[in-house]
């Protein structure tokens, strides 16, 4: 770092430092440092201030420039964060920003952009009156008090889906092992372990041979049916239920489909509560609700 660059580091870190905490008073003393580390500062940035004032174009408006330019110094210094870049760089882009809005005010947009459409530029620092009479800057005017609230509500309706989708999923894939399992040990022929070891095969390849394709299929329709079930009953994922059929025929698969969905329920805060990327779900499942107060 250059010399100036040094001396700007230290007396924006003096002025940082002698301003006062939220809720407490500046005292005489730290407003004396303040000012002193302030003029310092004005002093170092002095040339360069002259340079951006004439390459602007406002040499005719001197003093006027040099104003806007003690304010953008001050909200540089508001801004600044090490961190992110050093002082000069704030203060550079905030005094090219506060020259630009001051050209515009006094000899509006000069781009022949502008002129053709015949378009007046205000700079977003431009004070207008409120209904009360106080003072509301522009940016204020234009902000979205709820696009936080907005922003949040989307992102946790959009984890909420995600996590739902993956519970869902480590469901149907549960009932899959569950049934895979099951399916092996019925089809599991007597001396098939036997026949595995004696040609030094696997005895899980051997039983998923055994296997039959047909049921494998079966499976799968039926998992398929399980999901949309539970998309319907339980997270309301999808339409409403489809039965079709004769009255007898539409109580007994209405009857299979709540079953189905208790079930699933069960399942799903069990398996919640054992893998810790549903932690938040269990937590809330196992906090009871508040009850009232009687007096």
């Amino acid at each position: 770092m250059s010399k100036t660059t040094i001396a700007l580091e230290a007396a924006v870190a003096t002025v940082k430092e002698n301003l006062p905490d939220e809720g407490q008073k500046q005292t005489a003393r730290q407003r004396a440092a303040v000012d002193k580390a302030f003029a310092r500062i004005l002093t170092l940035i002095a040339p360069r201030i002259r340079h951006f004032i004439r390459q602007y174009g406002l040499v005719a408006h001197w003093e006027d420039a040099e104003q806007v330019c003690s304010i953008a110094v001050h909200r540089a210094i508001e801004a600044y964060d090490p961190e992110k870049a050093q002082f000069t760089t704030f203060v550079n882009w905030q005094i090219r920003g506060e020259l630009q809005s001051l050209r515009f005010r006094l000899m509006t947009d000069q781009r022949p952009s502008a002129r053709k459409v015949e378009a007046t530029t205000v700079s977003l620092d431009a004070i207008s009156i409120g209904e009360d009479g106080e003072d509301i800057s522009a940016i204020s005017l234009i902000e979205d008090e709820e696009a936080l609230f907005r922003t949040e509500s989307g992102a946790s309706a959009y984890l909420a889906q995600a996590a739902t989708i993956d519970l869902i999923d480590s469901y149907i894939e549960h009932l899959r092992n569950v049934a895979l399992d099951r399916m092996r040990r019925q089809a599991r022929p007597k001396r098939g372990a036997k026949n595995a070891v004696e040609k030094r095969q696997s005895v899980w390849r051997s039983e998923n041979l055994a296997i039959d394709a047909g049921e494998l299929e079966e499976l799968e329709e039926r998992l398929v049916h399980n999901r949309e079930v539970v998309e319907r009953r339980l997270f309301d994922l999808a339409a409403t239920d489809r039965i079709d059929g004769s009255e007898a025929e539409a109580a007994v698969n209405k009857e299979r489909v709540r079953q189905i969905a208790k079930r699933a329920a069960k399942t799903m805060a069990e398996l919640a509560a054992q893998d810790p990327r549903f932690a938040i779900m269990a937590d809330c499942r196992e906090t009871p609700p508040a009850q009232p107060t009687v007096h």
